[in-house]
Formats: C-alpha cells, sequence, structure tokens
C-alpha cells in the first residue's frame, strides 16, 4: 500500500471510528457530519469523498463493523482443524454471539440499524490489506462440503435472521433466558435450518 492509498485509509478510518462514537453516544438524529469531521480532524470535503451523507457512513459503518467480526471469525476458525461445513458454521455463529455478549454497544449499533440489503454490504466487505470476503469465505467453505444445499444465499439468510433476532433479547436483557441456556437450542435450530436446505439426491 502506497503513501497516498495509506493516508487516505487512515482519514476513512478515522471517520468510521468518529462516526461510530458519536452514533452510539449521541444518536444518529443527533450527530451531523460537522460533528463528525470537526472530532476526526479532516476536512468536510474529505468526508463527502467517501461518503453521501450522514445515513451513508451509518450503512457503511454498519457493513464495516459487520464485515470486520465476520473476518476475526474466520481467523479464528483458520486457527482450528475444523473441517465440516456444518461444524464450521456453529463455530462462526458461536465466536460472533460471544464478541456481541461482549460488546454490548456493537450488539445495539448493528441490531438496530441492520437490513439484509445493508448485511449484504458487510459480504463485499474488504478488510485491511487483506482479499478476504465473507461471502466468498461462506461459498468456498460450501463448496468443500460433503453435503450440498440448495440456495445457499437463502441458507445463510436463514441463519443469520434467527440469530440475530433471538439472541438480542437473551444478550441484551437476558430474556427470555440468557444466552448460555440459548445456545443449545439455537444451534438445535440451526442444525435444523440446515437440515431443511440439505439437496435430495439425484
Amino acid at each position: 500500500m502506497g503513501k497516498l492509498e495509506l493516508n487516505k485509509k487512515k482519514k476513512k478510518d478515522a471517520l468510521f471510528t468518529t462516526a461510530f462514537e458519536l452514533f452510539t453516544t449521541k444518536g444518529l438524529a443527533k450527530t451531523t457530519i460537522s460533528d463528525i469531521v470537526d472530532q476526526a480532524g479532516v476536512a468536510k470535503g474529505t468526508f463527502y469523498l467517501y461518503f453521501k451523507d450522514k445515513y451513508d457512513v451509518r450503512n457503511k459503518l454498519i457493513s464495516h463493523k459487520t464485515g470486520e467480526l465476520f473476518y476475526h471469525a474466520h481467523e479464528a476458525l483458520a486457527r482450528t482443524d475444523i473441517c465440516d461445513f456444518e461444524e464450521q458454521v456453529h463455530f462462526i455463529v458461536d465466536y460472533i454471539l460471544t464478541e456481541l455478549d461482549r460488546d454490548h454497544t456493537l450488539l445495539l449499533f448493528i441490531s438496530k440499524n441492520l437490513s439484509w440489503g445493508i448485511f449484504k454490504g458487510a459480504f463485499e466487505e474488504k478488510m485491511p490489506d487483506e482479499d478476504y470476503h465473507f461471502y466468498q469465505s461462506y461459498l468456498d467453505m460450501l463448496s468443500k462440503s460433503r453435503v450440498t444445499y440448495e440456495n445457499p444465499e437463502l441458507l445463510l439468510f436463514t441463519i443469520i435472521e434467527l440469530v440475530g433476532s433471538s439472541c438480542y433479547s437473551c444478550i441484551l436483557y437476558q430474556q427470555p433466558v440468557p444466552l448460555v441456556q440459548y445456545r443449545p437450542y439455537l444451534h438445535a435450530s440451526i442444525t435444523a435450518i440446515m437440515k431443511t436446505f440439505e439437496a435430495t439426491p439425484a
């Protein structure tokens, strides 16, 4: 990465970091673009090089934060000897749940603003100095599976929706039960979903 690219990345990272801090403390409605650029120490023109408005930075920030979560889960998975696709999915789900349980601010921010369209943006999020794309990684894992699944994108959507919606209350409010009690039921449900998507042998 050249000096110019490094400088651009530094400014964009500063905007992301500042926007996340302001959105999670002041709220989106009370945060202005001037607030973001002043605190980040960059010119307003620099902001518009990367983002259309504060809603655009919010959407890209969600994609970025979600992409980071999956990237770190992927890194952790690479350090294991887990080869079975279903076990890999369970590992990634567990890793992400643990991270969100540890960082409630991140959980609140992602859950409050997440939509499937934005989430798909996270699939394409390129991690710093890496050629990692979560969705491509997911397809690569799937291609090595001994089991064939119909409609891989719909399978992923169903698992993500289940994990996101059902664990929000368990993590933040311990309702209807704490996450530690809910995890076995969640994993059993994921296994059942994956079974539903298995392709019928020809």
